[in-house]
């Protein structure tokens, strides 16, 4: 047992001796990951964006991109396993669903990226969601400098020997739980999911690393809409506008085939998205 509890997760009771031997046999996510891709039919989800926006304020849209975090966030809270924390070869459970999405603060070639992490609540409805995630995006746009853009500039004003004593120094407290709750809290490389939308930027979805730092275990990037052929129940062929969606998992948090049901999920929702928007006020 460790010998300090984390901030943002708590022990798991009763793992399978080979679950728990994962991590010592695979030490790094990156020695760990597997890949998944899904093709989400668009016309759904295109539709109810639609009709529900006919509904909202002008200004704040609800977004496939939305729809999309919402299904992942109900996925995880429906599938629990996923959402575990890797630290010090041990597993842990998260205490609460955090997405984290990056965006560019505008669509200039030269703009800077900028990350959001958001606590995800499955009773929340999806209009309050679209509102908050809103929010974010015109504070990330807005210019002011973040939490962690402060805390990197502060980083950064090392010497570059010390900076990498810096990052390993972050890395050895997270693995023996000693990084403090304001720390894991603000970066949001400390999240259960990650979502990219490079569709928003007119880009196809690509496969992308996970990181080291931090404690992410799944990296989601969303691409572009596209016309591309289906094949229908009955075996004929039509063309269809959908969008892609690639996963890079850690497998030591749990075995792909878990996984797989929860992607089954989110693929469900996404291609029947009233039940993702059933709470709209």
């Amino acid at each position: 047992m460790p010998l300090f509890n984390r901030p943002d997760a708590a022990p798991i009771a009763g793992l399978h001796p080979v679950r728990r031997i994962v991590p010592f046999l695979m030490p790094t996510a990156n020695s760990a990951y597997v890949l998944f891709e899904q093709v989400i039919d668009a016309a759904p989800a295109k539709r109810f964006v639609a009709a529900e926006n006919a509904k909202r304020p002008p200004g704040r849209p609800i977004t496939i991109f939305h729809l999309v975090l919402r299904a992942i966030g109900n996925a995880m809270t429906s599938y629990p396993r996923l959402n575990r924390v890797v630290a010090g070869s041990r597993l842990y459970q998260r205490l609460g669903v955090w997405l984290s999405f990056s965006a560019k603060t505008s669509l200039d070639l030269n703009a800077p990226i900028f990350t959001k992490k958001l606590l995800f609540d499955a009773a929340e409805p999806l209009g309050a969601m679209v509102d908050r995630i809103h929010a974010a995006l015109g504070e990330g746009r807005s210019g002011r400098e973040s939490h962690t853009d402060k805390e990197i500039k502060l980083f950064l004003r090392l010497p570059a020997p010390l900076l990498r004593l810096g990052v390993r120094a972050v890395r050895w407290l997270d693995a023996h739980n000693l990084l403090p709750a304001s720390f894991i809290e603000n970066d949001p490389l400390f999240a259960s999911v990650f979502v990219a939308n490079l569709g928003s930027v007119g880009l196809d979805a690509g496969f992308h690393h996970l990181y080291e730092y931090g404690t992410i275990p799944i990296f989601v990037v969303l691409g572009g809409l596209h016309r591309a052929p289906v094949v229908l129940d009955d075996g004929s062929v039509v063309s269809r506008e959908v969008f892609k969606l690639r996963y890079t998992y850690d497998e030591r948090i749990e075995d792909g085939f878990y996984a797989a049901r929860a992607l089954d999920q989110i693929k469900a929702e996404l291609e029947n998205p009233e039940s993702v928007g059933k709470r709209l006020p």
